[in-house]
């Protein structure tokens, strides 16, 4: 029996049979499934739907410097088809719990966000864990950030220097925010805008809506709690802010525009970030969509709300450049 077939559903009609097809597909986390290389096999081998890309300007891979003693960093650059005056650059983290995905995984998200946005998106494949645990993706975070905040004051990424944006969704969602406490830690660079799409923001995983959403909306508590264990280790800190940047001290941080969908175990820990960045005195725009699961901002061809979502953050991504300020909440049902 799916969620779909039990009285309350909460999800919006369009979007229960994505989320009944995404279940089916998925790896059964910290259940039958425990190994993260075989997780990796069951994502590759599940059928993709077959879908035009959408154009962008160009397309590069490169090779960018690691942090210190690390390998260097595959990144895939997306270029806007018209690049006339100045644009933001979208520092670009993928989701997949720390664990799964990559570039190729995101593609889509990160073409949209480009033709969108009018952005270049740097799209960034930092190491995965188990096999590198907390720190090593914060680290790439911040090495990603600070060579992609080089090449734009340089002129190679043809952006504005002040428009340098981190972006991302889930885990991606957590690193962004991660790399902008980095850079105000560590001195820079300078950060305009930090882009979180229902993020992963705590380890503790006790908000109310990881019981609430614990089961029936593609992404699971139980999910999460096997993503933490991949990430943290059994020696790992938790409670290290880089780890969980829900407890930082958030002053001094960039603007941010925060997605939470209302069917997703993390849809507290984003509604509480923006909670407590305002009271830190951050600037924050919300798009909470109530009828919304977890990873539907992939799917704007088939949900309205994902539409909206993209526009919003397409939105907040261009104002960068125009240094319009950003304030309350836009778009979604706000709460």
């Amino acid at each position: 029996m799916t969620a779909g077939d039990v009285d309350g559903d909460r999800l919006a009609p369009a979007a229960r049979p994505l989320v009944d097809a995404l279940s089916a597909a998925f790896p059964d986390l910290g259940g039958t499934v425990t190994d993260a290389a075989e997780a990796r096999r069951i994502l590759a081998a599940a059928p993709s739907a077959e879908k035009a890309a959408v154009p962008v300007g160009g397309v590069e891979e490169r090779a960018v410097p690691g942090p210190a003693g690390a390998p260097d960093l595959a990144v895939r650059i997306y270029r806007p088809e018209v690049e006339s005056g100045p644009r933001p650059t979208v520092v670009f983290f993928h989701g997949g719990g720390y664990t799964l995905c990559g570039l190729d995984s995101h593609d889509a998200t990160a073409r949209t966000l480009c033709a969108e946005s009018g952005a270049v998106v740097v799209s960034v494949a930092y190491r995965l864990a188990p096999e590198h645990r907390f720190p090593a993706a914060t680290e790439d975070a911040y090495a990603a950030l600070c060579w992609a905040a080089a090449e734009t004051r340089a002129g190679a990424l043809g952006g504005d220097p002040g428009a340098v944006v981190t972006a991302g969704d889930s885990s991606g969602g957590g690193l962004a925010t991660v790399a902008a406490l980095m850079a105000r830690d560590r001195g820079g660079p300078a950060v305009a805008l930090q882009v979180l799409i229902y993020p992963v923001l705590d380890a503790g995983q006790s908000s109310g809506s990881y019981t609430s959403n614990a089961t029936g909306y593609f992404l699971t508590a139980a999910h999460m709690r096997w993503f933490w264990e991949q990430y943290i280790g059994p020696d790992g800190d938790a409670t290290h802010p880089y780890a969980s940047p829900l407890g930082a001290d958030v002053t001094a941080l960039p603007p941010a525009h925060i997605v939470t969908a209302g069917c997703d175990p993390l849809c507290d820990e984003g509604i509480a970030y923006a909670v407590t960045l305002r009271l830190a005195g951050v600037p924050v725009t919300r798009g909470h969509h109530p009828e919304m699961f977890h990873g539907f901002l992939g799917f704007p061809l088939l949900l309205d709300d994902a539409r909206a979502a993209v526009a919003e953050v397409a939105e907040a991504v261009a104002s960068t450049v125009s240094s319009r300020k950003i304030s309350g909440d836009v778009g979604g049902t706000t709460g």
